[in-house]
């Protein structure tokens, strides 16, 4: 006779998120190899692919990340956006309105990553500990009484 054996400890913690260095590292490199290669592909007169691109960097990146995370994540891909994916390429600037856009884009970009990580294992955490209680559990042993 065969016996399935749940080869499970408990319930899996519900995973960390990488430390905040590691997800700036990661940003820079990111944005940078992101906006060298979007230089390339089509040119320096094209901003709103860079943002574009960045900015699904920045919620890629948030997924693994901290909430703490998100604002040196967004000013760093606001950095190579500006001072790259713009001409005149390799001086930063800053022109009121559209960098406050553009900061905002990539802030918000980052957190919309973060929570939807955030909700994402929430609910798998919670599906690993509901699914331990089963309607035998819950449902009283005896009739109740009747008074």
């Amino acid at each position: 006779m065969i016996e399935w054996v749940s080869l499970s400890t408990g319930a899996r913690p519900v995973p960390r998120p990488a430390p905040t260095p590691l997800v700036w590292a990661a940003a820079f490199g990111g944005a940078l190899l992101l906006v060298a290669l979007l230089n390339a592909l089509a040119g320096t007169d094209r901003p709103s692919l860079a943002l574009a691109g960045l900015s699904l960097l920045a919620a890629l990146l948030g997924l693994c990340a901290r909430f703490t995370a998100a604002p040196g994540t967004a000013v760093l891909c606001w950095l190579f956006l500006n001072g790259f994916a713009i001409p005149p390429a390799g001086t930063l600037t800053w022109a009121g309105q559209r960098d406050t856009l553009w900061l905002t884009c990539l802030l918000a970009a980052t957190l919309i990553g973060t929570v939807l990580a955030r909700l994402t294992h929430a609910r798998a955490a919670y599906r690993r500990v509901t699914a331990g209680i089963g309607p035998a559990a819950t449902e009283p042993d005896h009739e109740p009484r009747g008074y």
